[in-house]
């Protein structure tokens, strides 16, 4: 998919029946602009995972990026990163999304980097010899009773001092200081182009497919599986990205 192939999202702009939120070629071709405009300070967060991996990276090891979509983390590792014969593993589920990135991949040219492209679930993912893995927005989009048996197996994957990225979209324990800042992302939302029939009705389709937590659910489950470093290095409203160190 080239830059010229990057469609508007207007996905939700048409009153429509309900249903759950699916990665299917629809939004596949409009997703660059989904997540940009839908996130506050993703491409900061993408930014700056291209920086952490340029500092973790170690020579002969793998930075996996899980549930990679198009590939936004995976190309900032990419133009960032100069160990020697390390590899870049991106994993999605979404056979539009994987598609997508590899057409991406055509027109780039990373001579110190192999980038393997895989479609797969997550969940059955093989992670080794890994100095960082990214969990860019993917968690949430994982049944709740499954999150600590993948962290356990990414954390098992890595080696040490290697570090893991979590993105997430985050609740708050207070239920007026959730309400807030739930109110202040719908605001950021309409303040990038979006109607609220748009919000609402997306909001709607992920309701039972985006399941967040608080920072405290995920730091204590990190904890569990082993991670003894971690703490938030971004936030805004109720996004927020966590690093944690194997």
């Amino acid at each position: 998919m080239s830059d010229s192939d990057n469609q508007r999202d207007n996905l939700f702009a048409e009153k429509m029946l309900p249903g759950d939120f699916v990665f299917d070629a629809r939004v596949a071709r409009v997703f660059d602009d989904m997540i940009n405009r839908s996130v506050p300070g993703y491409s900061t967060i993408i930014a700056m995972i291209g920086v952490m991996a340029e500092r973790y990276c170690r020579d002969n090891s793998a930075i996996y990026d899980l549930g990679c979509s198009l590939g936004g983390a995976t190309l900032a590792v990419a133009h960032r990163v100069s160990c020697n014969n390390y590899s870049l593993v991106a994993i999605d589920n979404s056979p539009a999304m994987i598609a997508s990135l590899q057409n991406k991949l055509l027109d780039q040219d990373f001579p110190n980097t192999r980038i393997e492209c895989r479609c797969e679930d997550i969940r059955q993912s093989s992670i080794s010899n890994a100095s960082m893995v990214i969990l860019n927005f993917t968690l949430q989009f994982i049944a709740v009773e499954q999150r600590t048996e993948l962290l356990r197996r990414i954390y098992e994957g890595m080696n040490p001092g290697g570090i893991l990225v979590i993105s997430e979209k985050i609740l708050f324990p207070d239920p007026d200081l959730n309400a807030l800042m739930v109110d202040l992302y719908h605001s950021f939302k309409e303040n990038m182009g979006y109607s609220k029939l748009e919000i609402s009705q997306k909001r709607a389709a992920l309701e039972k497919v985006l399941l967040p937590e608080t920072l405290s659910q995920h730091r204590a489950r990190l904890e569990s599986v082993g991670f003894h470093t971690l703490d938030v290095w971004f936030q805004c409203f109720n996004f927020a990205s966590m690093v944690a160190f194997k």
